[in-house]
């Protein structure tokens, strides 16, 4: 059996799988109908208005409904799109056993313990027929397939099989086939519950009784196919009833079972019959033989539901703590692809395809139907290697066979065929390969079967090709690179559970794939990149330009050797890739039925371009291909190349965000003036000011009217003319303050004492006047009643407040270094030569000084008539002629005729006259070490350090069911904290931040853009948390429970940022946990039984007796049992202050200790009873609940915390762990990872 999928929850009582969708529906004991994903293992939704057990459940074929009947006498029919439940049919008088729909008619079919068979109308919600006859419980009943049949199974020890003919033909007008517009039936079919025949025709009539069980029958079922029936009964026997119109009799009898059957079915498409029982077992029988050919058995569940996928290889079966969905065998076809040639195995023959012809011709009859799992071929010797695995290594074997050079239409006789034992055969050489048997021996045989050399390979599990003369060694946590004639490993790479290896076709690159990770080596078996998956990985395939694609349960994807990975399309079924050439996929799906698929290639194929530096088919991608998408350009973002994203986005904002991003100042001036938006020029200013051009800067701070930074621009740079415009300004605007500071600026004092005294500030403009020698007052101001009182004389010691003279002014950008254009902007800008858009703004963003008149121009137009009036007027009173400010010395003629433009040809000249010679190249820049970090590992610890705290919880969710994040916040601001290094610089220079990396060596040589695949350096060790947990030990020794508690928990939380590398620093963290657990629920215990009150004797008692069943050490252990044996003492139950005073002295405790438990023993023995009786047993195995700490005796049902194991009863599921205080009791998780190589 090949277990899919299980869950955990109550005692299950009914299954049905959706006949599409990857769903089940599990109906619980305790009233839950759970909704499960088991492609993805998550757990859809819950439905929980039963009230009791609900043991029939059934999905419909086509509408988005499923039926359920339960012991509260109710039978639902709920829409799982919307929910909820949608009506309830009221009818039964007892518990309802089953529920189905009908495949055809709007029917539903339920059985019920009230001896009764109901068929309901759930279109119209009414009974339209009630099936009497049996005398007992009635525990099954369901549709026949195609027939108007149904067949029923009670405890009366019969099986009916019901004509209802009548019924069909009473309810469905003729010519219809039962259907209603109304919920995807045809319309008008359906006829009421009182209509009346005129012949008066039975609705449902008895057709065979089937006597033959010696107890109760359980469950019967039609066969899809042949008038043959199953039957489950409580005699523990399986029987099958053969019947046709006259008559139905008992074929045989299937024994095996050694307690009562509960369910036994058909499988859908082969001659086999699945039943499990109560004896805890699922067992497999040859419907021709009547034999069972497997048996499949569990420790402590008794199965009570099976049930069967109507279209894939999957079956669910439900037992006393959940479900199981399994497969009976293997479906991953055996198949080998050489060239153009594709050798696979379908049934009992060995088929070969042309993958360019589509020939498909049988090459082969193999000499049984066998699951074989592996094909190797050797092209050398046109010869085969086919391997059959088994569960039981003794019964692995392979077969060497010799295909037939001719090609014929039919299938030869494997004639001469060689059959050994083994557990893998791989080809070595051209004449000879390699057997792996049971006993890690490899043996290395020629064409005649025959042993060359044999020798032992130590912890090998499996051989994979790799090439001549080696092969891929698979050991428990890696895989080597193994050298047959020197019979040593050449290189290895941990790599764990690993299921297929899959060489490209230069055999430079080996894709390792276990069941959730894809691991790309190169021919030495260096890690290249690792990706992880959350569904089963199926098959590989290596594309020709070197680029990965696989295939999932539902999707195939690509991963590149950069580890940038994605999805190229969905699919409906699994199937296995054997071949990827250009946009075609040759695949094999379950039915080893040859498919090709087409995909688009395009995404990937523009990813590889990008990191092989391919710029030139980079750029004819963006031209012509179709690539659009916010995760594409996130991707280019993230890979540090913006500037490509530039060139083909067409969204303004995106524009400008990734023009910013580059440093592309014309672009980003280009969208900063579609786009017209205050947040953008502020923004571009910023950018402008940081890369020196004033002239960008003024305009950004004009179009957003940021005066005062504007003012500071003109001041600093020396632009005193524009400053006195800036003035001007401010007091057509009326803003004094404004006004004043730039006369302030400017020197101005005649202008400041004016502002003084246009604000009413006489005082101030008088002593300012006096201060800097201007005594003669303005004119009216001495008739100015608001003058106040003569001007003071100014202290002799005064200053003036002069603003320094700019030696020149600075009206052209900063210099910068001359930087070579990129290719993608150089071929965009000669593309763009012409005229367009993008040349245009180029023109105007590279204008020089003259753009800052430009922009100067533009903001008269905005602020209104007052910009420059009065230099106007001036001007014109001078007739024209120019002042001071003038541009004169600085325009040019137009004698010199050498900037004229000449009309080029777009592909004639190279590049800019910097590009060539001494030009500056700057580095491209690569991702941030963080990004690395989160890249390039799953563990939590790292993404925290790397402060994605937000995929860090999600990863703690997944591993360890976290739900509460409050308690890890320390941990992960500490985890971050020490993720970086300051290292001072030189004084008055900021610091230069560093990431401390555990991998440096190898990142410092990774060859990777930005860093290589580093990983941050390990911020708590094991160690630590080692001492911290002796720390908690002292703690408890002195009986400070409560910080004892605290350090236990921090030392528990503490391992989930721990990273380690050894299997066996895995195993001591896990060690750890568990001893933080005991102490925890021990203590916590101890301290729930002190808060007790004095009344509550029996229940201190009974905790003081648990917490001695903690784990803890000698020591503390010692002190628990002594603790327990006084109270129990003092209760007067010396029988079991007996046991307690003998274990006490089992452990070696002082001297005084001992004789005082001697005289405590002697006293007891006098009188070896209990005077209370207490709820503990210290013979039968318990665990003790970490929520009500009651005992949870060996056998009962009970939920664990996924991080620290503790034990709850099953009502505490889905709450929070009183360990933990962090983590959901009962979640399904994938396991604790702390280790790269780590495997669950």
């Amino acid at each position: 059996m090949l277990s899919k999928f299980e869950s955990k929850s109550a005692r299950v009582k009914g299954l049905s799988f959706h006949p599409k969708r990857p769903w089940i529906l599990c109906s619980l004991h305790n009233g839950v109908i759970q909704l499960w994903d088991y492609r993805m293992r998550t757990l859809i939704e819950k439905f929980d208005e039963h009230e009791g057990p609900v043991r029939g459940i059934h999905f419909h074929g086509n509408q988005p409904l499923f039926v359920s009947g339960g012991d509260d006498y109710k039978i639902k029919v709920w829409n799982y799109k919307q929910r909820k439940c949608l009506f309830t049919l009221l009818g039964h008088l007892d518990y309802i056993r089953t529920t189905f729909f009908h495949h055809e008619y709007p029917w539903i079919l339920s059985a019920s313990d009230d001896q009764t068979i109901r068929v309901w109308n759930w279109q119209a919600r009414t009974a339209i027929c009630v099936l009497t006859g049996h005398s007992h419980y009635v525990m099954c009943a369901q549709f026949h397939p195609s027939e108007d049949l149904v067949v029923s199974a009670s405890l009366d020890q019969t099986i009916r099989v019901w004509d209802i003919s009548g019924l069909r033909k009473k309810n469905v007008a003729p010519g219809l086939g039962g259907h209603d517009d109304i919920g995807g039936y045809r319309g008008g079919g359906m006829q009421g519950p009182g209509h009346t025949d005129l012949f008066g025709t039975t609705d449902a009539i008895v057709k065979h009784v089937l006597e033959g069980h010696d107890r109760g029958v359980n469950w019967v079922m039609f066969h899809p196919t042949m008038p043959v029936i199953v039957s489950a009964a409580d005699d523990r026997q399986v029987k099958l009833w053969r019947m046709n119109d006259s008559k139905a009799w008992e074929l045989d009898t299937c024994r095996g079972h050694y307690n009562n059957v509960s369910c036994a079915i058909f499988h859908p498409r082969q001659e086999l019959m699945l039943s499990n029982s109560e004896d805890k077992s699922i067992r497999v029988w040859d419907m021709a033989k009547r034999t069972c050919v497997q048996t499949f058995r569990r420790d402590n569940d008794r199965f009570w539901i099976l049930t069967a996928h109507p279209s894939l290889n999957l079956f669910a079966a439900g037992h006393d703590n959940g479900m199981v969905i399994f497969k009976l065998e293997r479906e991953r076809p055996a198949y080998s692809i050489h060239e153009n040639c594709l050798l696979y195995v379908k049934q009992k023959t060995l088929r070969r395809l042309d993958l360019n012809t589509n020939k498909d011709q049988p090459v082969l009859q193999l000499p049984k139907k066998a699951n074989y799992t592996s094909l190797t071929y050797n092209p050398a010797e046109n010869a085969v290697l086919l391997g059959c695995r088994s569960a039981n290594p003794d019964n692995s074997t392979y077969e060497l066979h010799c295909l037939p050079r001719d090609a014929t239409d039919s299938a030869v006789d494997a004639a001469d065929s060689k059959r050994s034992s083994g557990l893998t055969a791989i080809w070595v050489a051209r004449n000879r390969f390699a057997v792996l048997d049971k006993g890690h021996t490899l043996a290395v045989k020629n064409m005649r079967n025959e042993v060359s050399k044999k020798f032992q390979l130590a912890n090998a599990e499996e051989i994979f090709y790799a090439g001549t003369g080696c092969l891929l060694v698979k050991e428990p946590d890696t895989v080597s690179l193994y050298d047959v004639q020197q019979k040593r490993a050449l290189s290895s790479v941990k790599a764990a559970q690993v299921r297929q290896a899959i060489w490209s076709a230069d055999m430079s690159n080996v894709a390792l794939i276990s069941k959730l990770t894809v691991t790309l080596c190169d021919r030495k078996l260096a890690t290249l990149c690792t990706v992880q998956e959350s569904v089963r990985i199926k098959s590989a395939a290596w594309d020709d330009s070197g680029v990965l694609l696989y295939t999932t349960a539902n999707h195939i994807k690509y991963l590149l050797t950069s580890g940038d990975n994605g999805i190229i399309r969905t699919l409906d079924v699994p199937i296995y890739l054997t071949r990827v050439k250009g946009t075609s996929v040759y695949c094999l799906d379950r039915e080893c039925v040859p498919r090709v698929l087409g995909i688009d290639p395009t995404e990937y194929r523009f990813k590889m371009a990008l990191v092989n530096r391919k710029y030139e088919e980079v750029l004819h991608m963006v031209r012509h291909a179709k690539l659009v998408g916010q995760a594409l350009i996130a991707y280019l973002q993230r890979k540090g190349y913006p500037e490509v994203a530039l060139h083909f986005v067409k969204d303004e904002r995106t524009r400008f965000g990734l023009a910013v991003e580059c440093g592309n100042l014309d672009a980003a001036l280009e969208s900063a003036r579609a786009l017209d938006d205050k947040q953008c020029w502020e923004r571009l200013g910023e950018l402008a000011l940081a890369h020196g051009n004033h002239q960008m800067v003024e305009m950004a701070y004009q179009r957003t009217k940021n005066f005062d930074k504007l003012a500071f621009l003109y001041l600093i740079s020396g632009q005193l003319d524009k400053l006195r415009k800036m003035m001007r300004i401010a007091e057509i605007r009326k803003d004094t303050s404004g006004h004043f500071q730039m006369a302030l600026l400017l020197g101005d004092v005649s202008e400041r004492v004016r502002v003084l005294r246009t604000c009413g500030q006489t005082g101030l403009a008088g002593l300012t006047a006096a201060a800097h020698g201007l005594q003669e007052a303005e004119p009216g101001a001495a008739d100015d009643p608001a003058a106040g009182p003569p001007t003071v004389t100014p202290p002799p010691n005064a200053s003036l407040l002069q603003p320094p003279c700019p030696l020149r002014s600075q009206d052209s950008n900063w210099p910068l270094l001359t930087v070579t254009k990129d290719f993608f902007e150089a071929a965009m800008r000669a593309r763009g030569a012409g005229g367009t858009a993008g040349a245009a703004a180029a023109a105007v963003a590279s204008a020089g000084p003259a753009s800052a008149v430009a922009a100067v121009e533009v903001e008269e137009a905005e602020v209104g008539s007052g910009w420059g009036d009065d230099e106007d007027d001036e001007n014109a009173s001078k007739g024209g002629a120019k002042g001071e400010g003038s541009d004169v010395e600085d325009e040019e003629g137009d004698g010199w005729e050498v900037d004229d433009d000449l009309d080029l040809p777009a592909d004639a000249g190279g590049h800019d006259s910097a590009a060539g010679g001494g030009g500056y190249v700057p580095p491209v820049r690569g991702p941030p070490p963080r990004q690395v970090w989160t890249a390039g590992s799953q563990l939590a610890a790292d993404h925290a350090a790397a402060g994605s705290w937000e995929s860090a919880m999600r990863l703690l969710a997944q591993q360890v069911g976290v739900a509460r994040f409050e308690p890890l916040k320390p941990l992960f601001v500490a985890a971050y904290a020490r993720s970086r290094a300051c290292l001072p610089t030189l004084a008055g220079s900021p610091p230069l931040f560093a990431a401390p990396l555990r991998n440096w060596k190898e990142a410092g040589s990774g060859g990777q853009r930005g860093g290589g695949g580093g990983l941050p350096a390990v911020g708590i060790r094991l160690r630590q948390l080692l001492d911290r947990l002796q720390t908690a030990y002292g703690l408890t020794t002195r009986g400070n429970f409560a910080d004892a508690v605290d350090r236990f928990r921090q030392c528990l939380l503490g391992v989930l940022m721990l990273v380690v590398t050894s299997n066996q620093e895995v195993a001591e963290a896990k060690q750890l946990i568990e001893v933080c657990r005991n102490y925890i629920v021990g203590l916590q215990m101890e301290l729930a039984r002190k808060a007790l009150p004095r009344t509550e004797e029996i229940r201190s008692a009974e905790m003081a007796c648990y917490f001695t069943h903690c784990d803890l050490q000698p020591t503390h252990t010692m002190l628990t049992v002594r603790s327990a044996l006084k109270i129990l003492y003092k209760l007067r139950n010396f029988a079991t202050a007996a046991m307690f005073a003998r274990r006490l002295l089992e452990l070696g405790p002082k001297p005084e200790v001992a004789n005082e438990t001697r005289k405590i023993l002697q006293t007891c023995e006098k009188n070896p009873t209990d005077a209370r009786q207490l709820n503990y047993d210290p013979h039968n195995p318990f665990d003790i609940c970490a929520a009500s700490y009651v005992p949870i005796y060996r056998g009962r049902p009970l939920v664990k915390d996924p991080l620290s194991g503790a034990c709850y009863a099953p009502e505490f599921a889905g709450q929070l762990c009183r360990v933990t205080q962090c983590t959901e009791i009962g979640k399904d998780v994938t396991g604790l990872k702390i280790s790269a190589h780590q495997s669950h």
